[in-house]
């Protein structure tokens, strides 16, 4: 398999697993989208790592694959990928990446679909598409504004160019640098302790956020609204209130 999926301690890791470099082919968007799906179902998976090895995380479509694909076959495929992708982004639970090596292209767009991003000090990203007189297909073009904002990301698709870790941590592409060996395992603790929360009031607030940078603030203001007032019919909030009350804040499990 070119992606698994496999569940500890309430993390779900999404594994890239396609040498050398992790190419996305069709194939294996197809099985990334699966397995997202399948985490989304699962009530034993609570957060999810994306992760494509010690050595890559993804670097990009398979360009041979593309290749050989014409214009009606691209109208074809073209939604197959941004659904892959998307089924990432609504995984309604949270989501970090744990890059290392190369994420370009499909790869820094699939990153981009995370909720937060652990980057190898090693690490290099970028939307490389334009150099083979292409644009991101796989979100990179909305994405990657909303998180950096439009001129970054206008710099970064026009140019082609990979940023460093560094620097990618600088303009808000990733929002941690960690040793090239730490990376995963700093990415599983982060989901682990998530995994430990209120699954409700996380797929809440992650929901809010979302939408709401989709759409006005008033819009925004009422998922919200909607979403708050709901989870006073919730176990979690009953406990997670009493746990203050009784014993102080930051004391609740619940597991």
């Amino acid at each position: 398999m070119t992606v698994t999926l496999d569940v500890a301690e309430g993390v779900g890791t999404l594994r890239l697993d396609r040498p050398p470099m992790n190419a996305l082919d069709v194939a294996t968007q197809d099985r990334l989208r699966e397995l997202a799906e399948e985490a989304t179902r699962r009530d034993d998976v609570r957060a999810v790592v994306i992760y494509g090895g010690e050595r890559v995380f993804a670097a990009g479509a398979d360009i041979k694959e593309m290749q050989n694909m014409d214009h009606t076959a691209m109208v074809l495929r073209s939604r197959g990928l941004q659904d892959a992708f998307t089924a990432v982004a609504r995984i309604p639970k949270p989501v970090v990446a744990a890059i290392t090596g190369y994420a370009l292209g499909g790869g820094c767009e699939l990153a981009l679909c995370a909720d937060y991003r652990i980057a190898a000090d090693n690490a290099k990203l970028g939307q490389p598409e334009i150099l083979l007189g292409l644009i991101p297909g796989a979100g990179g073009t909305q994405r990657l504004p909303r998180l950096v904002g439009p001129s970054k990301a206008k710099d970064l698709i026009f140019t082609g160019r990979m940023v460093k870790a560094d620097d990618a941590l600088a303009i808000g592409l990733v929002d941690r640098v960690v040793p090239a060996a730490e990376v995963y395992e700093q990415a599983h603790t982060w989901a682990a302790k998530l995994a430990q929360g209120p699954a409700v009031a996380l797929r809440a607030a992650k929901e809010a956020v979302d939408v709401g940078l989709e759409t006005d603030i008033d819009t925004g203001l009422a998922v919200e609204r909607n979403w708050f007032a709901g989870l006073f019919a919730t176990e979690d909030r009953e406990r997670g209130m009493r746990s203050f009350v009784e014993e102080g804040p930051g004391k609740a499990k619940f597991l």
